[in-house]
């Protein structure tokens, strides 16, 4: 009964306002919140909980369970005395995209489910669109003109945390001296958004699109010289910006070796739907990592006890965040990759205070073996 009064309400609050932004509230209320998991649950993969408060250990694969209370990393905060890097900031217009011209849903539209195929969302509400990205690189004071300096690609940023973090383990010598690439999104989310279609997409696209039209701006900008050894290549990110950070080194390994993911969307997301990989990113733990030979990657994931879960119309059985990131810890173990799996108790999607806590940790573990090359 609930639920049918929440129903009315808000296709009356939509009729009378109609605005993107009523639109998502009335949606979001009629979304229930996400239950807290059990890390226990039969089904999991077994891991090492660790006492309240702290990290798992840098130099170790595994599972592991934090929580409930996340206190932040005092690496994540400024320090007097460390050296600052300098952030150099631009911003790059869809005009001048070979790659990426620009494409964007209509405001208070979603999709449909295809009748035919129930894993597949139908949106015919996505059109050309112009759009602008903010790019901010962090180059730290160590860095020696001329080098080629290893970095990280991050998605959805500017990502501050991640610069002042860099900042505190380079001055410690516990992370190489390294750049850090932060990149903004084309806007909107999901199937048929700018943002959707660079993250979900199952493909080399987006590493390529960073790699020919992101890279050669950052050099010039920042006045760097960027490694071409993809074991000095990482990429990070959370949601569907860590799936993206997954795609971009499992179709390009050749490009990067080490990625760094929150809350990944290993889930059915994909538009527009590709026969190849008909499950979106819920492919990487269904079928392309148990049937294709191990890639040198190096891999941290986190998920949170309150993730997302089927947060849209599909109902397919594939929208569950904890469930997909156990999958992948799972599948990740059986192929014998390095990977540390981290489940946050107390946490939601992409939660602040779990990144604060972790960060630190989880670069000294991507980053664990790196030699210098060029």
């Amino acid at each position: 009964m609930k639920r049918q009064i929440l129903a009315q309400w808000a296709i009356g609050v939509v009729a009378l306002a109609g605005p993107a932004a009523v639109i998502a509230g009335a949606v979001q209320a009629l979304r229930p919140e996400p239950p807290a998991r059990d890390p226990h649950t039969p089904g999991y993969v077994k891991a090492t909980e660790l006492p309240d408060g702290t990290n798992a250990p840098a130099d170790r694969d595994g599972n592991f369970i934090l929580g409930p209370t996340h206190p932040p990393a005092p690496e994540t905060q400024e320090s007097a005395g460390v050296p600052r890097g300098s952030v150099y900031a631009f911003t790059m217009s869809s005009k001048d995209s070979r790659i990426y011209p620009g494409i964007a849903r209509d405001a208070g539209t979603f999709g449909t489910v295809d009748p035919s195929h129930p894993a597949r969302l139908v949106v015919t509400t996505s059109h050309p669109a112009p759009y602008t990205r903010k790019v901010e690189v962090y180059v730290p004071r160590q860095y020696v003109p001329g080098t080629a300096a290893p970095f990280i690609v991050g998605a959805d940023g500017p990502d501050r945390m991640l610069f002042t973090t860099l900042d505190n383990l380079i001055a410690d010598h516990r992370l190489p001296v390294m750049v850090a690439i932060s990149i903004g999104n084309g806007g909107g989310d999901a199937q048929g958004s700018e943002r959707g279609l660079e993250y979900d997409t199952m493909s080399g696209r987006y590493a390529e699109f960073v790699e020919q039209e992101v890279l050669p701006l950052v050099e010039e900008k920042a006045h760097v010289r960027l490694t071409r050894d993809p074991d000095g290549r990482a990429t990070m990110g959370g949601s569907s910006g860590g799936s993206c950070a997954l795609i971009m080194a499992w179709y390009h390994p050749e490009l990067y070796h080490r990625v760094l993911t929150y809350s990944g969307t290993y889930v059915n997301q994909q538009w527009p739907y590709d026969p190849e990989t008909p499950h979106g990113a819920w492919e990487f733990h269904e079928h392309l990592i148990p049937d294709n030979s191990k890639k040198p990657l190096r891999i941290w994931m986190e998920v949170g006890d309150r993730d997302l879960l089927n947060p849209n119309v599909m109902r397919d059985g594939m929208h569950d965040w904890v469930v997909a990131n156990e999958r992948m810890a799972k599948v990740l173990a059986a192929k014998g990759y390095h990977y540390q799996f981290v489940f946050a108790q107390n946490a939601g999607h992409v939660d602040h205070a779990v990144k604060l806590q972790t960060l630190p940790e989880a670069l000294e573990y991507v980053w664990q073996g790196y030699r210098a090359g060029d």
